[in-house]
């Protein structure tokens, strides 16, 4: 549940900040009639990422059972890439882009309200199907079959419009670029039981041999129905009898990304600083200085 409440809290606060920003801009800029069509754009990309989810939860029943460990193997490898790229994108961008934002918002500004409604629904969507589909991976990798999983993506989701919102209002500060890199090792750390597990799905589908070459079997000492086991279970997908290649592919996967991570990115000052609405001294309905 824990690592499925990470995902949503550090996906959701992208959106939201994402959002924040947006909404801060128009708000500041004097375009309060643009706030409708953002807030469009915005409802549809969440209508697509539970359209998204839908469709992977749903349509995946109707297949067999090698096609089902198939597909869901080939989605949590497609699913962790995503989520890779995602958290190095934020760690190197993450400094440029309200900037990177507002450039966007003064372009769809001058050409109206389609481009409004496609710009905010481009920058809220990306996130929300990248959330959707590492979700779906990590339930699947769970396999549990309760509603905790779920339960926790909804809860980090609520934290995060929450404290979106707290930062809006100027009433919350705090270090984003350390909450950035810290989650983000931590997704890492998700990432890496979600892809072995993505190969042990394969490996059930008979793409991949060595099903039965186990690394090493504790289940006597982590008994996978014990609270432990299921802490353990939810938190890292671990699992205490797992194939020669799944232990193979967590190392060779976290080890070189964790290392490349924490790597330094450079001393300039004010380097990985997200800022917020609030960031400058501004309030949102304060008129942009020239």
């Amino acid at each position: 549940m824990f690592s499925n409440y990470l995902i949503g809290l550090r996906e959701g606060l992208e959106a939201s900040l994402v959002v924040c920003i947006l909404i801060a801009y128009l708000v500041k800029t004097g375009r309060r009639d643009a706030l409708r069509p953002i807030w469009t754009g915005i409802a549809l990309a969440i209508a697509l990422a539970l359209g998204f989810g839908c469709a992977l939860e749903f349509g995946s029943q109707e297949m067999t059972f090698e096609a089902q460990e198939a597909l869901g193997g080939s989605l949590s490898i497609i699913a962790v890439g995503l989520v890779t790229w995602m958290v190095f994108w934020m760690r190197r961008t993450a400094r440029h882009l309200k900037s990177e934002l507002h450039g966007k918002l003064d372009a769809a500004l001058a050409m109206g309200t389609g481009a409004l409604v496609a710009t905010a629904f481009l920058a809220v969507g990306r996130e929300g199907l990248e959330t959707s589909l590492f979700v779906w991976a990590s339930v699947h990798a769970a396999g549990d079959g309760t509603p905790r999983p779920l339960i926790g993506v909804a809860l980090g989701l609520a934290t995060a419009v929450l404290l979106g919102w707290l930062f809006y209002r100027g009433a919350l500060r705090i270090n984003l670029a350390k909450f950035f890199t810290w989650t983000g090792a931590m997704l890492v750390v998700v990432a890496a039981g979600v892809l072995a597990y993505g190969f042990h799905d394969l490996q059930e589908a008979n793409w991949i041999p060595g099903i039965s070459h186990l690394a090493f079997d504790i289940s006597d000492t982590i008994e996978p129905d014990s609270w432990y086991g299921t802490l353990l279970k939810g938190v890292f997908n671990f699992q205490p009898d797992p194939t020669v290649v799944q232990v193979t592919v967590w190392l060779l996967y976290l080890i070189p990304t964790l290392v490349v991570f924490f790597a330094p990115v450079g001393s300039a000052s004010g380097k990985g600083k997200v800022t917020t609405p609030h960031d400058q001294g501004t309030r949102p309905s304060e008129a942009p200085q020239a």
